[in-house]
């Protein structure tokens, strides 16, 4: 089996990524073999969302949206004949600001070939936390939920809101990375596996027909040593059919194909048009 397809990829529009430009990782792309690549920058935040992270950079600034696209497009036509590129977004899912989403996408929408929704920021209150800022953000957030295991357990359920949420005609359909809250596991343990839950969500995508971000980033993250989902969520996502998307969540060229060879050793079948063995 051969990974002939990247489903998650940032660019130089991501301000918390690196300088590389988008040719260096198309370039990655073609030497790994890859047929087909899509970007998915982090869309916007809500205009009304206060980004709770220091430097503000969780996603792309409003005014680049444009150039952004008309970027990717000038790409497809450089590469054309060679590999086939999609322009997408990573669209952040914000308790409570579901209303500003859907604009969001309305409006961006027609002009995307895909896209990931997941799930950042946890809402305590009035407050929300990006969960995998920092390993010391998780901690504050352990600390104002009470315990890791709540912590895992708030996520989740905010993954599911966001599983049902309504956000119009051109919501994504591909769930990102829903197991991004074990990225600090080994520095903050957990004991329950939270099978009810992760089974509620799962049962829930399937039910809408919607796909699974295998995103390869966690296994590059010295905290997780896993991908996003894990290899367990996996399985049962496999037993219920739910197609899973490979994404390296690459935020640098180098990081093109990350997290793809412990895919290639599940031997799992990917749905994904290109990606058959």
């Amino acid at each position: 089996m051969n990974i002939l397809y990247d489903g998650h990829i940032h660019s130089p529009f991501c301000p918390h990524g690196s300088n590389d430009q988008f040719d260096e990782y198309v370039e990655a792309a073609l030497q790994a073999g890859y047929k087909g690549m899509t970007f998915t920058e982090h869309a916007p935040l809500p205009k009304s969302f206060i980004d709770p992270v220091p430097n503000k950079d969780s996603g792309m600034k409003w005014e680049d949206v444009h150039c952004y696209l008309n970027s990717i497009q000038q790409l497809k036509e450089k590469y054309r004949g060679s590999i086939e590129i999609n322009s997408g977004l990573e669209v952040d899912y914000v308790e409570g600001f579901e209303e500003e989403t859907k604009q969001l996408l309305d409006s961006i929408g027609p002009y995307l070939d895909d896209a990931i929704l997941s799930v950042h920021f946890i809402k305590q209150g009035d407050n929300y936390t990006c969960l995998d800022y920092s390993a010391e953000a998780f901690y504050d957030l352990v600390h104002s939920l009470g315990s890791v295991e709540r912590v895992h357990k708030k996520y989740y359920e905010t993954v599911l809101k966001s599983v049902h949420s309504n956000l119009g005609a051109f919501k994504p359909t591909r769930m990102g990375h829903i197991t991004l809250v074990n990225k600090f596991q080994k520095k903050y343990p957990f004991h329950n596996k939270f099978n009810t839950e992760i089974i509620s969500i799962l049962d829930a995508i399937k039910e809408r027909d919607y796909a699974l971000d295998y995103n390869g980033a966690g296994t590059v993250k010295p905290l997780c040593g896993e991908p996003y989902p894990s290899d367990q969520v996996v399985q049962e996502a496999v037993k219920r059919e739910i197609p899973l998307v490979y994404g390296s969540d690459a935020h640098s060229a180098k990081g093109i194909g990350q997290g793809a060879d412990r895919l290639i050793t599940q031997q799992l079948q990917m749905p994904n048009k290109f990606n058959r063995s």
